[in-house]
């Protein structure tokens, strides 16, 4: 078998250059082809970063997460590349998970997008995969203490569901999102009304109504997630807007699909 090629997409503002080169550092497997580095934020120690490991550097205005992983994901739909791998510069991983999640996604070409277990620096799970959110799941996860809907809030988490296995759920997190060429051909790139923050909901229920969507913990990543939006009142604010602009796409309240793909978890 040919052997599958991947290009990979970083986007960074004001990132910490050790965090950059820990991340650039794990993509090492042979299957990788380019490396984009796209910087929000023209930092010319990113730059000079990119040049030591070999990476396409592309100096961006902030035109916010989506748009700006767009100009690599083009790349690849256009290219030759079989996978793009949209990455976030906080991730860590074996130099294996790469080649294993492409060996097992060339095994069922259904397959549009796969998330690992992805856990947290001190090795817990983190549920970065869930049911499509409503207006009602978001308010409460911001506004209201856990104690409050806890147990509204697991069934969105899909805390029921065994995390030790795989399955086919429709929103996943975009820290780390291996993406087929085909479904990006089907289902197009990220939405760039979306400046952060649901680009990633959006854009994996679009390939979800295609092709699976799979949740694949046999590899683990490590994810150092800071939760920006919840410690600063102008990412608070970044966040709210969009989730208004996703929901006035998707609807708010009558989300037809969002109702049928989300019982489709109910097992």
């Amino acid at each position: 078998m040919k052997q599958a090629v991947v290009n990979v997409s970083i986007v960074t503002y004001r990132t910490d250059p050790k965090e950059l080169e820990r991340c650039l550092s794990c993509l090492t497997s042979m299957c990788v082809r380019r490396v984009y580095v796209i910087d929000n934020g023209k930092d010319g120690v990113i730059a000079d970063i990119c040049a030591r490991y070999g990476c396409l550097y592309v100096p961006n205005e902030n035109v916010g997460y989506g748009a700006a992983h767009n100009i690599a994901m083009t790349k690849t739909v256009e290219g030759e590349a079989c996978y793009h791998l949209v990455l976030n510069s906080d991730v860590f991983f074996d130099a294996s998970v790469i080649d294993r999640i492409i060996e097992y996604m060339s095994a069922d070409p259904d397959i549009g997008m796969v998330q690992p277990r992805i856990l947290s620096s001190d090795g817990t799970l983190q549920y970065t995969v869930k049911r499509l959110p409503s207006p009602l799941d978001l308010f409460c996860r911001r506004f209201l203490p856990r104690i409050f809907f806890s147990i509204h809030d697991d069934r969105y988490l899909l805390k029921h569901l065994d995390h030790n296995v795989a399955f086919n759920v429709p929103y996943h997190q975009g820290s780390f999102m291996m993406i087929s060429r085909d479904a990006l051909l089907e289902a197009g790139l990220f939405d760039e009304r979306f400046f952060m923050y649901p680009e990633d909901i959006d854009l994996t229920r679009r390939i979800h109504r295609h092709r699976s969507t799979m949740y694949y913990p046999e590899v683990e990543v490590i994810h150092c997630h800071r939760a920006e939006s919840y410690r600063s009142m102008r990412m608070t604010w970044i966040h709210a807007v969009n989730m208004v602009r996703y929901f006035n796409k998707w609807g708010w309240w009558r989300d037809d699909e969002r109702r049928r793909f989300n019982a489709m978890l109910d097992y």
